[in-house]
């Protein structure tokens, strides 16, 4: 104890070295001899390092770093690289694409190559700047079109309307892509100049002030004469490429030019040849491709043809490098053709090191403790099928179905019907005398009705024969708002069954202590699915093992520029292969073809509202991959169990699990719910959380009861079962209130359900008697990567077909 009003020492007390016992230390350190712990040596060059040599440290740093972007400039576009791929995307229905391309071709100092049999596209060389450019343009309302070239353009050029800008269908379209991720991009604004000087300048104070939501601080760049082309290619030449790390990562190209020979037994299996430009990482010969929309393949053979768009061709002939190289190449049926003087075998595939094409683990049925059936027990169920079989006579075409419900002349129930007989006499005489007269008043009608008939013309939306057919989608989708209401109001509240014991209608269900701290394995009772997946040991540490091997170790393959390939296997539609369907991507080392759990970490996108229930078919966009799968929804939370939500919420960030291949984070995902009419709406946005096949997801059942009776700590409850039995066999869980009580079932009353109920506190007339349930739950196998083509969201303004109708 310290006396009120004594000193204390301040802030400034004098403090002395702590007193040295002996020359310990010294001698540890000659027993050292020098050395220096690992952990302890970079502090020591940190501290050793003057101010100047910081600085000049530093600048070194930035020099790198702008040696590199200089560099990536340079490659890009140049001799040595692959062209600048610019993909245009109109964002409105008068945007003027086809001129402002046409204004990019028509330059003097540049030459243009047109792809055959491919509208709008084609490359521009130009020998004076040393820059090569190829342009595709995405069709306007065609997603999957625009998100696919998207992957793999280097630039961007959104072309506007000089009125407009942009309409409903350019807007869904940005959405998508800044979901996605954009790459480099620039705006264009081909036309206005029919427009008077006042109103142009007003347009375009008005198109920029909308741009401002979009694009922010971006320049726009007006598209009319020869020299503002010229400046817009200068700009995409020389502007910042931005990086997309689910596509620096792997090797991509876009086919110059596809071509699918079909064997000899089969036209839906053959060779699929590619010619294009690598991009991002090496391509290896043995490894897979994946081809959006077709599924993954393997290769057969790597070829290098001379580049088809070289800048300067008499330097470039009959040089050819392992840099320049165009992909894929099969052998024909009878043997490898002869290839051209030009054309270079970079890599043959090594059977011994190509990957597998097999994604699922096929399990062993014998390998659990499971028992087979002997030969008696089998003899003995085809005897007991056969007793039970009997012989009914059916009128013909009855079903199976129809004929279980026909009964035989000599089982009970016959003479019921025989007393019925003289009543169904008395109504077919009944019925005959009725039709007699309906025939005859209906004769009268008819002919009263020709005099009365005419014909007039009207127009075919008038007409609503048609019109009730929808009524059916209209009250299912009522009865998901009513679902999403209650669930909202009453979150996971059931009613306990009145036919079916309750203790058999949850007999998979269990209660728990506190579900966030009461203890749940995670390899209990695994579906029979788990045994068809792969699963990490250390998800997290295999990843950045792998993303530490591409920066420091360079694998074999043809390197990032111009490139061929050769695919082996059976296609679904091999006619539609064209430019914007022979999407290639490598899957060597990020994306792995081996099915696993993914949880995907989304929200919900504003410009959607309809309710999405869990387990409904949506559409994934990750990646370079797009896939169909019915998932579930979860919370996100840091615990070690995640409550399932039946729906998926507007105002919160929920998690999304599903079976597909594995892929590695970063990776961008969107999510599409397709409508009976074929048009796809975008309802989440997210990014790839992990790849957890562990992540335990429970649903929750919550029986409610009314309290009869109330005491100062008890309560008699009923309305929560139904019998003697359940309330015994639901003892042991707790039970909880809305307004915050705890407590516990005493002991059954009676026989119809009512139970005697402790609680930690007296409860109030209108609170209500809730007992939690959990049990595990996992998503459904539904996963196919066979996306149908959406259509077009793109209105049609031709007016509606007037027909001749005669009314009667």
């Amino acid at each position: 104890m310290v006396a009120a009003g004594a000193h204390r020492a301040g802030p400034l007390k004098q403090q002395n070295k702590a007193h040295k016992g002996g020359k310990h230390h010294g001698t540890a350190q000659r027993r050292a001899g020098g050395r220096v712990a690992v952990k302890a040596l970079p502090h020591r060059r940190r501290r050793d390092l003057s101010r100047v040599d910081r600085r000049h440290q530093a600048l070194q740093l930035r020099r790198k770093r702008k040696e590199e972007v200089l560099a990536e400039k340079r490659s890009l576009g140049s001799r040595d690289g692959p062209p600048h791929l610019v993909v245009a995307v109109p964002l409105h229905s008068r945007a003027a694409a086809h001129d402002a391309l046409r204004l990019l071709q028509s330059q003097d100092s540049v030459i243009v190559h047109m792809d055959e049999g491919k509208a709008g596209s084609f490359a521009v060389l130009c020998p004076r700047l040393k820059q090569r450019w190829r342009f595709v343009t995405a069709q306007a309302g065609d997603l999957h079109a625009v998100m696919d070239l998207a992957k793999v353009a280097d630039s961007l050029l959104f072309i506007l309307d000089p009125v407009d800008g942009w309409d409903s269908t350019g807007e869904h379209c940005l959405s998508c892509l800044f979901a996605q991720g954009l790459p480099s991009y620039a705006v264009a604004v081909p036309g206005g100049t029919d427009l008077p000087p006042k109103k142009r300048i007003d347009a375009k104070k008005k198109l920029t002030k909308a741009m401002e939501k979009w694009f922010p601080e971006v320049k726009l760049f007006p598209l009319n004469t020869e020299q503002e082309s010229s400046v817009l290619l200068r700009h995409l030449a020389t502007q910042k490429q931005r990086h997309l790390a689910f596509r620096d990562r792997r090797a991509h190209l876009l086919a110059y030019a596809a071509e699918f020979v079909p064997s000899q037994e089969s036209d839906q299996v053959g060779t699929l040849k590619v010619s294009g430009f690598v991009r991002g990482q090496t391509l290896n010969v043995n490894s897979l491709v994946h081809i959006v929309g077709h599924g993954d393949f393997q290769m057969s053979q790597v070829d290098a043809p001379p580049d088809p768009l070289s800048l300067n061709p008499r330097v470039v002939k009959g040089k050819k490098t392992g840099d320049s190289a165009f992909v894929l190449q099969e052998d024909s049926a009878n043997g490898t053709d002869e290839m051209e003087e030009d054309v270079k075998i970079l890599m043959k595939a090594d059977t011994s090191k190509q990957e597998s094409l097999q994604s699922e683990v096929v399990p062993d049925p014998m390998e659990g403790e499971q028992t087979w059936p002997t030969e008696e027990e089998l003899q003995e169920a085809e005897a007991s099928q056969k007793e039970n079989k009997r012989v009914v006579k059916v009128p013909k075409g009855t079903s199976k179905y129809q004929a279980a419900w026909i009964v035989d002349d000599g089982e009970e129930g016959s003479e019921e019907g025989d007393d019925d007989d003289d009543d169904d006499d008395f109504g077919d005489d009944m019925m005959e005398e009725a039709v007699s007269q309906e025939g005859e008043s209906s004769e009268e009608e008819e002919e009263l009705a020709e005099e009365e008939c005419e014909t007039m013309t009207m127009s075919e939306c008038m007409r609503d024969d048609q019109y009730d057919e929808k009524m059916e989608e209209d009250e299912q989708m009522l009865e998901k708002y009513k679902q999403e209401r209650m669930d909202e109001m009453f979150p996971d509240e059931v009613d306990t069954p009145r036919d079916v014991p309750a203790r058999v209608r949850f007999q998979k269900y269990r209660g728990l202590k506190s579900f966030r701290t009461s203890p749940w394995d995670p390899k209990e009772n695994l579906p029979r699915d788990y045994a068809r997946i792969y699963q990490f040991q250390d998800f997290s540490r295999t990843r950045k093992h792998l993303f530490r091997q591409i920066e420091k170790e360079e694998t074999e393959g043809a390197s990032v520029t111009p490139v061929d390939a050769v695919l082996l296997g059976s296609l679904s539609n091999p006619g539609n292969l064209s430019l914007l369907q022979c999407l290639l991507s490598h899957l060597t080392v990020l994306s792995i073809l081996q099915m696993s759990v993914l949880n995907f970490l989304v929200r919900r996108h504003p410009s959607n509202s309809d309710p999405v229930k869990a387990k409904e078919e949506l559409i994934f966009h990750c990646g370079f991959r797009r896939f169909r799968a019915s998932p579930l929804f979860s919370q996100h939370t840091s615990a070690d169990k995640h409550k399932l939500e039946r729906f998926l919420r507007l105002d919160t960030a929920l998690v999304v699990t599903v079976y597909a291949p594995i892929t590695f984070p970063p990776a961008s995902v969107l999510v599409f719910k397709q409508r009976n009419n074929g048009m796809q709406d975008l309802i989440a946005t997210g990014s790839l959380l992990s790849v957890d096949p562990d992540r335990i997801i429970i649903k929750r059942l919550v029986l409610s009861g009314h309290p009869f009776k109330i005491y100062t700590k008890s309560a008699v409850v009923r309305y929560m079962f139904f019998n003697r039995e359940d309330v015994m066999w639901f003892k042991p869980v707790e039970l909880r209130t809305k307004w915050g009580r705890r407590g516990h079932i005493k002991e059954p009353l009676g026989t119809h359900g009512h139970m005697k109920c402790h609680f930690d506190g007296q409860l109030k007339s209108q609170d209500t008697v809730l007992l939690n349930l959990y049990k595990r739950v996992y998503p459904k196998w539904t996963y196919d990567p066979y996306v149908p083509e959406p259509v077009s969201w793109v209105r049609s303004e031709s007016a509606l077909p007037v027909h001749e109708v005669e009314m009667e």
